[in-house]
Formats: C-alpha cells, sequence, structure tokens
C-alpha cells in the first residue's frame, strides 16, 4: 500500500508538521515545567516592555504636540521689530507684511513686565497691549474665554481702563470679573518726590485659560493705546507679531518679512526663541526611547534561557526526528518558530495593551486619583491640565519591528545549536 505520509525531508520549509511540533513544544508538560515557566516570563516581559515603550513614546509625542500647539498659538510665528517706527507708521508696513503669502495676521503689540495687585496678594505679571480686533482674532484667546466677556474690550478714546487676565492669575491676586486691579509699571515717572513707578488702576473685563499653567498664570491683556499711555510708549510699539498659516515655514519666510517690513527692521522666529525647549525635549524623547528599546531587547534575552532549556529537554526527540530524516534546516526552523512565536505574542499582546492604554489615558488618570485621593499629574508642574498623548503610528511600527527582530534574533542561536545536535551521542545514553 502507498503511503500519502509526507517524508519529513521532502516538505517545504516551515510546512505544516514543523508547526505541529513547533506548537507542541511551546506547551511542556508537567516534567518540562520549568520551560513553561520561563516562556509565560518572556511572553510578560516582552508584553510589558513593548507597552512601556509605546505608552511612553505616546506621551511624550502628546507632551511636545500640546505644549507646540499652546506656545505657538499663544505667541506669534515670526516677530517683526523695528525701532523707529510709530503706531502711524504702521499702516503701510502692516499690510505689506499681510501681503506676504502664508500670513494670516501681522499684529502691532506691545509687551512689558508689570506687578499686579489685588485684595488678597500681588503676583509679578507679562502685559501685552493689543488692539482689540487683533485679540478677538486669535482664536487661542477668544475661544477660551472662561469668564465675562470681551465685547467691550478696547472702547473708548483711550482704549478704555479694561484688562482681560489668566485665570490662575486672577486666583492668584483674588479677583474676578468686575473687581478692579492695580499695575505698577517698572518704568519710573518723574515727580517732585523722585522717580516713581507708574501705577493704575484696571477693571477686570473677562478670564482666559487656555490650557497651560504658565500662561494663565502670568499673562494679562490691555488695549494697546492705553499700554502705550501706562508705559509711556509714546506711539511706538514693541514689535509686530506674525501669524502663519503653517508655522513650520517661519525660517523660509523670514527673507520675504524682512523684505516687507523695510531697511532697519529685524525678524526673529519661534523656532529661534524656542530653540533650546524644544531641542531639550527632542533629546529627552530620543534617549527615553534608547533606554526602553534596550528594556526590550533585554525582555526579549529571556526567550534563549526557556529554548535552551527546551532544546535540553527535547535531545531525544531531535536525534528521533533526524533519524527518520529530518533535516539540520527543519530542527531549526522548528524551535526558530517555537521560540519566535513567544515574541511574537509578546509584542502583539504589548501592542493591544499600549494602545488601549494610551486611549483611555484621561479615564485611567481619574481612577487612579480617585483610588488614591493623590493628583498624580500637577499641572503647576506640568504646564499642562491633563495628561496628553499622541500615538505616532510610524514610531508604533518602529517599536514592533524592534521587539520583533530582537526575538527573532535572540530566537537564532538556541535553534541553531539544536540543529547541529549529533543523534548518535543524543541516543548514547537512552
Amino acid at each position: 500500500m502507498t503511503s500519502k505520509a509526507v517524508r519529513p525531508n521532502s516538505a517545504a520549509p516551515f510546512s505544516a508538521w514543523e508547526r505541529a511540533i513547533a506548537w507542541r513544544y511551546l506547551f511542556a508538560k508537567r516534567s518540562q515545567g520549568g520551560v513553561a515557566l520561563i516562556s509565560a516570563i518572556s511572553f510578560a516581559a516582552i508584553a510589558l516592555a513593548v507597552a512601556s515603550l509605546i505608552i511612553t513614546l505616546s506621551i511624550m509625542n502628546g507632551f511636545r504636540s500640546e505644549l507646540s500647539a499652546k506656545i505657538l498659538g499663544f505667541n506669534g510665528h515670526a516677530f517683526v521689530v523695528d525701532g523707529q517706527a510709530d503706531v502711524g507708521d504702521l499702516g503701510p508696513i502692516i499690510t505689506r507684511l499681510r501681503q506676504v503669502p502664508g500670513v494670516t495676521q501681522a499684529i502691532p503689540m506691545i509687551e512689558s513686565q508689570v506687578l499686579a495687585q489685588g485684595p488678597v496678594a500681588a503676583s509679578g505679571a507679562v502685559v501685552r497691549g493689543i488692539r482689540p480686533q487683533d485679540l478677538r482674532a486669535t482664536p487661542i484667546l477668544a475661544h477660551n474665554i472662561k469668564d465675562g466677556s470681551i465685547a467691550r474690550f478696547g472702547e473708548g478714546d483711550d482704549g478704555g481702563d479694561e484688562v482681560i487676565l489668566g485665570s490662575r492669575l486672577a486666583e492668584t491676586l483674588g479677583v474676578g470679573v468686575g473687581d478692579s486691579i492695580s499695575l505698577i509699571s517698572p518704568t519710573g515717572g518723574e515727580t517732585v518726590f523722585g522717580d516713581l513707578p507708574p501705577s493704575k488702576s484696571y477693571r477686570v473685563a473677562a478670564l482666559f485659560q487656555v490650557g497651560m499653567s504658565e500662561y494663565d498664570q502670568t499673562f494679562l491683556y490691555m488695549p494697546l493705546r492705553q499700554a502705550q499711555l501706562f508705559l509711556g510708549r509714546g506711539q511706538a510699539v514693541d514689535f509686530i507679531e506674525i501669524r502663519l498659516a503653517d508655522p513650520d515655514k517661519s525660517p523660509a519666510l523670514k527673507p520675504a518679512l524682512a523684505a516687507a517690513a523695510g531697511p532697519g527692521a529685524v525678524v526673529s522666529d519661534w523656532t529661534e526663541r524656542n530653540k533650546a525647549y524644544f531641542g531639550a525635549l527632542q533629546v529627552e524623547h530620543n534617549v527615553m526611547r534608547m533606554i526602553f528599546m534596550f528594556i526590550v531587547a533585554l525582555a526579549a534575552l529571556n526567550i534563549i534561557s526557556g529554548l535552551v532549556m527546551l532544546v535540553k529537554n527535547k535531545g531525544r526527540d531531535i536525534a528521533i526526528l533526524r533519524t527518520v530524516g529530518a533535516s539540520r534546516g527543519a530542527i531549526l526552523r522548528i524551535f526558530f518558530m517555537a521560540g519566535a512565536s513567544i515574541g511574537v505574542a509578546g509584542a502583539m499582546a504589548g501592542l493591544m495593551f499600549g494602545v488601549a492604554f494610551c486611549l483611555n489615558i484621561e479615564t485611567i488618570q481619574r481612577f487612579i486619583e480617585w483610588i488614591t485621593g493623590v493628583q498624580i499629574f500637577n499641572s503647576e508642574v506640568y504646564f499642562l491640565s491633563h495628561v496628553p498623548e499622541r500615538i505616532d503610528w510610524g514610531e508604533v511600527a518602529g517599536v514592533m519591528a524592534w521587539a520583533l527582530g530582537a526575538s527573532f534574533l535572540f530566537t537564532l542561536l538556541p535553534a541553531w545549536r539544536a540543529s547541529r545536535l549529533d543523534p548518535v551521542e543524543a541516543l548514547r545514553y537512552e
């Protein structure tokens, strides 16, 4: 009778019988419980390492994305300084700047340090003088008014005496909408008693909350004309703030902005002003990624221990397979699949856990804070009011490729040693 069974030495690589044996070896008997335990530890270690790397990179990407959005939304993308121009001369300059392709806003502005005093406390602050129409056209301010209204901001011949504050600054001063605060300018004023810093009271018209504690704690806005009067600027402004449709193009647009501003103007952009800050974020991101990639590699090393024990326990089986015609390549593939399956399963489990954690990170944060009663994310320290996350699928693919590559690489050595086992030596003492 003719047998239809496939002989080991005639089967294609990674054939059904090779996969069946590899799958059987993954589930060791009680006598080989040590192999099963090490395999379980390897699976858990790889899963946790992959998940930790995905979560860490996603949170750091979220931080960078959120901080970039806040910084570039609250501040300009480019800045034009012309010390010889006053407000009366800025009309043509602003028109030319607005005509540069990619420019969405050109805002004349004054900025200065002041001391703000309320009924409860005093605090250093940064005052910005801005035209009412420019304030209303800035989305991060106009769309984040927590209390009050900016509808009447800037009314009156002198711009009015209303200001808008960051919500945290208002809490520090102990004021709300409709209350008065006193501002003291560092610019001295000449009196019969000598140079004294000018002081004036303003009514709080509105409170803004942009979600970045540094800005909510520090800044207040007043009409441009009132800021010129209070700070003694006359008709001058400190700079023209430029906002672009694409902030990343600001370095490339600097020559066009300089040409539009005219001779004597100095143009800078946000990449220059925040170079050290964003550079530090990038360095931290790269270092954390490298550290966790080493952790993933160390987790994958556990596969070697389990596979070495498996090869030792299955020495008799390997010898029998070799005597019935299994090639060295078939033995190598069997043990490679047995070890690599642990890495693949662990990496996939880590991927699912890491992505699920990132997608539900705010819920997890609130649950932990509810259980422990401890605020685990202090916005005064981390500058943001919530834990941000942004999954970069390209980085996730890189993490998976690294985890799988490490698992495959560390599986090859014990699998190769299994393929080199001499059947005669393996069966001599059986």
